[in-house]
């Protein structure tokens, strides 16, 4: 483990000694940081990595890997990094634009025929470069729940019940967060090269990086020995998780990877792509990465937030490829974070000051990777320091608070001696979205249960909520997104479609419920 480094550019005339008392001094200051993070957000295990100038300032493991367990975090442990997979695809594909094999702007229909948008217009004109900015007109996170929770579907079905999902907005015209185009840009490396995307990560980005503890599929996560158990909490009760399978997403966000490894990535993006003996991409497409493509908006904090918070309110906004852009006291900060069952990562860099920040942790809980990443960030930018920890968990609670009483309101307001219009098994049947598929509501010993039927962990029981609404109570209480689910009726009192919306504002919005309209099926028409 090397020594943190916290003022680095502090030059000192006394004795050695007294630069290695300081220095100790300021890794046992950070060192009480993150374990004060992992305490009060409930961590298991948390990984920090930190390089400048190309050297590795830190590459230490906190915590265990599994609760209840005495195995610790080691700077090996694998972690999912989520979403921070997502800059791996845009590489990916910035290598072949360097090779000359796409360019970014580019149709995506001239590498992939058969792809296809809800608006043959959008079908049409979207290039390479939309793909991977977050402005298709798909609404947030919508069509996650073709592979979140995990699913049945393969990677060609996903993309092909793309065409089925209708825009929130009209194209390139606002920013919202997706997924699902991710998949269609890692597509594209076997339609031009031959070679799947998981293949061209492994041999064009890990094995020259030499990233040997890397890889991208749940399989291998399985067969490692170092790993770091996911965690979550079921109604207040933090648990180890089963390991989930979003292999058939990987391009989005399969890369299981540990702090050590994630620190030979960032040096070669402050290094603008250049390695040892040559260059992963080029300089120009390091540009193109970390150039502004989508604005994204800036949104005011909530009332009442942690004065604290002020600070991280930025001037610009905006998303790269793959990368999200801010500034942060007067420097640009490059970044992405990344959540999946059990897990949130966080990866960070400051161009000026060629330092790259890595906190990996195995929890689903933000406050901590943003605690210690401020922490650090502060230190080497000579900033006041701030108890970043205190603040992000005001801030968690204060949100938690508003959530509940935007629950509560709703229950307020609840008519809890109302009936359903028709009686139990006249809701029973398959229903169907168009891009989703299936969904069945059962009806037995008077009481329904719902299940998505490529979704294993979507299976509930529904309880009266009022009138025609039911809440869907999912059996995995870790999902935390139970939702409302409305069933319309036509003129002759059947059901003509149902639509469901999540109950609690902060579900994880990869459950997107609302972008469901579920109409009824005969129950031999085959599945979808």
């Amino acid at each position: 483990m090397a020594v943190l480094t916290l003022f680095p550019r502090l030059v000192f005339n006394s004795t050695g000694l007294l630069l290695l008392a300081a220095l100790c001094r300021a890794q046992e200051s950070f060192d009480r940081t993150v374990e004060r993070a992992r305490s009060a957000f409930e961590v298991p295990g948390i990984a920090v990595a930190v390089v400048q100038d190309g050297r590795v300032i830190l590459d230490k493991g906190y915590g265990v890997r599994k609760l209840g367990e005495p195995a610790p975090v080691t700077p090996h442990s694998l972690f999912r990094i989520a979403s921070n997979t997502k800059a791996f695809t845009a590489a990916a594909l910035a290598m072949l634009v360097d090779e000359g094999r796409l360019r970014w702007d580019d149709r995506v229909i001239d590498h992939l025929p058969g792809f296809q948008m809800y608006d043959a217009y959008v079908t049409r004109e979207i290039t390479v470069r939309d793909l991977l900015v977050h402005r298709s007109g798909l609404g947030l996170g919508a069509g996650d729940l073709l592979f979140w929770p995990s699913t049945d579907l393969s990677r060609e079905e996903i993309v092909r019940r793309l065409r089925f999902l209708p825009p929130a907005a009209s194209f390139r015209s606002r920013y919202a967060y997706d997924n699902l185009l991710y998949l269609v840009a890692g597509q594209l490396i076997p339609a031009v090269t031959g070679e799947s995307w998981d293949e061209f990560v492994k041999q064009r980005i890990f094995a020259p990086l030499g990233m040997a503890s890397t890889n991208a599929s749940t399989g291998a996560l399985l067969a490692a020995e170092d790993v770091a158990a996911p965690h979550a909490h079921a109604e207040g009760k933090l648990v180890a998780l089963p390991q989930a399978d979003h292999d058939n997403n990987a391009p989005a966000g399969s890369i299981n990877s540990c702090a050590s490894d994630l620190g030979k990535w960032v040096t070669v993006q402050l290094n603008r792509g250049e390695i040892a003996g040559g260059r992963l991409f080029s300089a120009a497409q390091s540009k193109e990465m970390w150039s502004p493509q989508t604005i994204m908006p800036i949104e005011d904090l909530p009332k009442g937030s942690p004065a604290a918070l002020e600070a991280l309110q930025p001037n610009f906004y905006a998303y790269g490829l793959g990368w999200t852009l801010r500034d942060y006291r007067g420097k640009k900060l490059v970044y992405h974070t990344g959540t999946l069952a059990g897990y949130v990562s966080r990866v960070t860099m400051v161009p000026d000051l060629k330092l790259g920040i890595v906190v990996l942790t195995n929890q689903e809980e933000t406050g901590a990777h943003a605690a210690v990443t401020f922490t650090i960030l502060d230190r080497y930018l000579g900033a006041p320091e701030t108890d970043w920890v205190t603040a992000f968990q005001e801030a968690a609670k204060q949100q938690a608070a508003d959530s509940e009483r935007a629950v509560n309101r709703a229950a307020g307001k609840r008519n809890a001696d109302s009936r359903p219009s028709i009686a139990l098994s006249a809701y029973a049947g398959r229903y169907r979205d168009p891009w989703y598929g299936d969904v069945i509501v059962a009806e037995q010993g008077g009481k329904l249960t719902i299940s998505f039927t490529h979704t294993r962990q979507l299976t509930g029981s529904l309880e009266h909520w009022q009138y025609d609404t039911f809440v869907a109570r999912w059996r995995d209480r870790t999902l935390a997104a139970d939702a409302y689910v409305t069933f319309s009726l036509g003129g002759d009192g059947s059901v003509s479609q149902v639509k469901l919306a999540p109950v609690s504002p902060m579900t994880d919005f990869s459950f997107d419920f609302q972008d469901l309209l579920l109409k009824p099926v005969a129950a031999n028409t085959p599945p979808r």
